[in-house]
């Protein structure tokens, strides 16, 4: 089965080519979609030295959010499966072969890659947001997970494209959550490793991302 990873990047000229270069070496069968935020920086002009049989660059003309860019990476994603990646060396696509094989092997349509329970490095206000929205999921719709807004969610390319999506920013997360759950689907979750960076270093989540969330959490369980 082919992966189409999505990798919504903003700004990220210090760390994408490194990423690129971590997602290339993945010993998995996959083609590469980078959609460009309107980046400000280098960012896309990096990616396009890097295009190549494997790799596309989508560029949108201003900057829309995480959520948008991912909508507009499943326009262009072909494979069977499909996997979020940021860009900003938190996650490791070492994690890919254990990610997909619980799809590969027809186990399960979706995966989310936890990072608890230890969060290595990471503050604890975003810990504490983390399990909070774990434990909202879990509560408004029997999720049974430990991990709502980790980066690596994997689908069965039919399944999220069946979705209708409306994200713009960070609550693609809370947004895919609950529409997966009120479709009867459950989540699988599977262990992976984590370097937590911080905002000084170019993380962009703000704590009013986490408020955010957490309200459509709760919205998405009386709305579609």
């Amino acid at each position: 089965m082919r992966i189409s990873v999505i990798i919504p990047v903003y700004n990220e000229q210090d760390t994408v080519s490194e990423t690129i270069r971590r997602v290339r070496s993945s010993p998995v069968d996959k083609e590469i979609i980078v959609v460009d935020d309107a980046s400000s920086d280098e960012t896309a002009a990096i990616v396009a030295g890097l295009v190549g049989a494997d790799l596309k660059l989508v560029r949108q003309t201003r900057n829309q959010g995480k959520g948008a860019a991912i909508r507009r990476g499943l326009l262009e994603a072909t494979g069977d499966i499909v996997l979020i990646q940021d860009a900003d060396l938190e996650y490791d696509p070492a994690d890919y072969p254990a990610l997909i094989a619980p799809i590969v092997a027809g186990k399960a349509a979706v995966v989310y890659g936890t990072r608890a329970p230890r969060f290595r490095g990471m503050r604890w206000p975003h810990r504490l947001f983390n399990r909070i929205a774990a434990l909202l999921a879990s509560l408004l719709y029997r999720a049974h997970i430990t991990d709502e807004a980790t980066c690596y969610k994997v689908f069965r390319a039919e399944v999220l494209r069946d979705i209708p999506l409306k994200c713009e920013r960070f609550e693609f997360c809370p947004e895919v959550t609950a529409k997966v759950r009120k479709r009867g689907i459950e989540i699988l979750e599977v262990p992976i490793s984590y370097q937590a960076r911080s905002i000084g270093a170019g993380k962009k989540i703000r704590w009013w991302d986490g408020v955010i969330a957490l309200w459509m959490l709760i919205k998405y369980r009386f709305t579609d």
